[in-house]
């Protein structure tokens, strides 16, 4: 089974983003999205779920979203009020659909840095 991960960092605190939702989207050739999985990062900010086999498809695009603004709202940060990245949205494929798809994120309200 394809696995997708990431560790969620907090530039601003310098600390995990703990808590922070994370949604993993199949994109389909219609323009329409199917929800593989819809979590929360756990206290050191990760994130770790299995693919099952019938839905990493390596000719399939896939979304994975971070709602950065709810989660810097929630830790009730003036500048986060100001944000206008709602959503962080990374866009992969799965060519291997028994790999590891590892994308550590760094988040602030205002910009954001991702590494493979």
């Amino acid at each position: 089974m394809a696995t997708v991960s990431s560790h969620t960092l907090d530039s601003i605190s310098g600390g995990s983003a703990v808590g922070i939702r994370v949604v993993l989207y199949k994109l389909s050739d219609e323009g329409g999205k199917q929800k593989i999985f819809d979590v929360t990062s756990d206290e050191e900010g990760r994130v770790d779920e299995t693919v099952d086999p019938g839905r990493a498809d390596k000719s399939a695009q896939y979304e994975l979203v971070f709602h950065s603004a709810d989660y810097f709202a929630a830790l009730d940060m003036p500048v986060a009020n100001h944000s206008f990245m709602k959503t962080v949205v990374l866009r992969f494929t799965m060519a291997d659909r028994n790999k590891c798809y590892h994308m550590p994120i760094t988040l602030a309200p205002h910009s954001y840095s991702v590494c493979w």
